[in-house]
């Protein structure tokens, strides 16, 4: 078993070590794709293969700097429960205690 073992991590090794470390070029007889209509130059292949911000936004923590308590929800109710009865008397009390709160 120890044989069959070494086999397979010189196996997994050998094939590791044989990926292309150099820089992209196109395979011979071919060239890089024609530059497009507005284009000075023609593109590179890193240039071809760098993905624009567009393709891969950057990270955006907006959320987690800006989060908030959420409201109590009155329609988040299990299945099966009626709301409660509206009351105007106690929705005007929330809404001052909230504005004074809250003054923006």
């Amino acid at each position: 078993m120890t044989c069959r073992t070494s086999l397979l991590i010189a196996l997994t090794l050998a094939l590791g070590a044989c990926g292309k470390v150099g820089d992209l070029e196109p395979k011979s007889g071919n060239s890089l794709p024609p530059k497009a209509y507005g284009q000075r130059t023609e593109q590179s292949a890193e240039a071809l293969t760098t993905p624009s911000a567009q393709a891969r936004p950057a990270r955006s923590d907006e959320l987690l700097r800006r989060s908030e308590r959420r409201e109590n929800d009155p329609f988040d109710l299990p299945p099966g429960k009626d709301p409660p009865p509206f009351n105007a008397q106690e929705a005007a009390e929330e809404a001052v205690t909230e504005a004074k709160e809250n003054p923006s």
